[in-house]
């Protein structure tokens, strides 16, 4: 079993990986910034602001595998590039697997095409979200070649307000988009969850990136 700490841990996907991990029997830290709504047994949780050096340094001190799951929505607009930096600093330190949950506007529409971003229409409110995520993948291309992370790229349609269902399988792609027959990505949390405990379980993209969807 190995010790995962999630940064995040309260979010819409962090939560969901805190849970398929403890289910599993994993050692599971969650660090955020408010306490969940509904603990699950078995887990550590805590509280505060990663933004604060000690916190995030004994984040990754207690872990085998740091998975990152912040939103960088709000007050944290902007900072989770400067946070991911701090990380792949203590990480490849300290000898821990770092997991970033990224975004899809990095995923190639088809086989050597564009990308997402350069053909969908992005509204201006979440521009600087999805920014994070390009520049995210792109930091940890260039980060050291001694880190072990992985990034993982979800469904178009991700999130608390996508209906999505919980399946209990997915699909992988290591660049290209997933759609169904219908040309729609989604992925629920609960299943984006298990693809990212199972990377955990039996890492298959060390240093890279995979996409994931129904």
């Amino acid at each position: 079993m190995a010790r995962i700490t999630v940064l995040g841990g309260t979010g819409y996907g962090g939560e969901a990986v805190v849970r398929e991990a403890a289910r599993r029997g994993h050692t599971v830290t969650s660090y955020s910034r408010r306490p969940p709504a509904e603990p699950v047994d078995g887990v550590t949780y805590v509280t505060g602001s990663l933004l604060d050096p000690d916190i995030l340094a004994r984040s990754v001190g207690d872990a085998d595998v740091v998975f990152e799951a912040l939103s960088p929505r709000g007050d944290m607009q902007g900072k989770v590039e400067g946070l991911v930096d701090d990380l792949i600093r203590l990480a490849d330190g300290a000898g821990v697997r770092l997991g970033v949950l990224g975004g899809a506007s990095s995923v190639l529409v088809s086989e050597g095409g564009q990308r997402l971003f350069d053909v969908a229409e992005t509204a201006p409110e979440i521009l600087p979200e999805v920014q994070t995520g390009l520049d995210v993948l792109d930091t940890l291309h260039k980060a050291p070649g001694t880190l072990d992370w992985f990034y993982v790229s979800p469904a178009a349609a991700f999130g608390a307000w996508v209906d999505a269902p919980v399946t209990g399988a997915y699909r992988l792609s290591d660049d290209v988009l997933l759609t169904d027959a219908d040309g729609v990505s989604t992925i629920s949390g609960a299943d984006l969850a298990v693809a990212v405990v199972d990377e955990i379980e039996q890492p298959r993209h060390r240093r890279r990136r995979f996409h994931v969807a129904h």
